[in-house]
């Protein structure tokens, strides 16, 4: 069983046990025949996954960690929010005729801000602060900007990527860099363990571009919700026989973060059980 399986089937049990019900509430999200989709939700779900130990896929079902890799690239080294520039249809739902998201995600990544010592996107800026001042406590990057809210056709979910540095007095002499990853909404049967290796994706990445290790990802959720229609499932996946976690590493000749493609993903050993397919996507 891989860590990340763990912390699923506990995280989910836990929603469907104890979790409060938005049923017969204002919510926003519908279904496709326009039901209102309800939730079961908590409040305040904080997940670890220590990189150095395991890459964290779930076995239950796969991942595709290619996709999660493009989707990734998309933001933070494209710069992009046109679903043109990206293989996965993810964004399908949200763009408009132009395929456009709006002024969400990448637009934001790629915004440049004037610096006492330079004129800096967000990622520019956190390859810069890492390569300096590797101590500093304001490497981060944060997609969620108010003012250009009513310009984006879905609020950030994981939106507040907080980059940590601590020395472990490795032999190797390489720092640990660790990630604080927040996001305000998940659901969790559609997009918890996309996020999570997403990131873990991208913690490996800088890492590697910083001469760095990457250690931990902390993973804290406001709002993590299993919708009415995904709970049975949710209850099938959680009982399913579980895999070791599998190996997944970067092309250790790659060390410009803005040179990494998908090709450079390497993953190996990784057994699972079937797809769930057809899950139904509230919008």
């Amino acid at each position: 069983m891989s860590r990340a399986d763990d912390i699923f089937i506990a995280m989910c049990t836990d929603i469907i046990e104890n979790g409060t019900t938005t049923e017969g509430q204002a919510v926003r999200p519908h279904w496709e025949d326009g039901a209102s989709a309800y939730t079961i939700k908590r409040f305040g779900v904080c997940n670890r996954y220590d990189l150095r130990e395991e890459f964290p896929a779930l076995t239950l079902r796969r991942t595709a960690l290619k996709s999660c890799m493009d989707e990734i690239l998309w933001i933070y080294q494209r710069k992009s929010n046109n679903i043109g520039d990206l293989k996965p249809h993810v964004w399908d739902e949200w763009a408009d005729e132009d395929g456009s998201i709006g002024k969400a995600y990448g637009y934001q990544v790629g915004v440049v801000s004037h610096y006492s010592d330079g004129d800096y996107d967000q990622m520019d800026r956190v390859l810069k602060d890492l390569r300096e001042t590797p101590f500093s406590r304001r490497i981060m990057t944060n997609l969620y900007n108010v003012q250009d809210l009513s310009e984006m056709h879905l609020y950030p979910c994981a939106y507040n990527a907080i980059y940590n540095v601590t020395d472990d007095q490795r032999d190797d002499g390489r720092l640990t860099l660790n990630m604080v990853l927040v996001q305000r909404s998940q659901d969790v049967l559609a997009a918890n363990n996309w996020n999570v290796c997403q990131y873990a994706i991208l913690l490996m990445m800088v890492a590697q571009a910083s001469n760095m290790v990457a250690g931990e990802l902390v993973h804290m959720i406001a709002d993590a919700h299993i919708y009415d229609r995904h709970v049975d499932i949710v209850r099938e996946l959680i009982t399913r026989e579980t895999h070791p976690a599998p190996r997944v590493y970067l092309n250790p000749e790659v060390t410009d973060f803005y040179a990494f493609t998908t090709d450079d993903l390497i993953v190996e050993d990784y057994v699972t059980g079937p797809q769930v397919k057809n899950i139904p996507i509230a919008v």
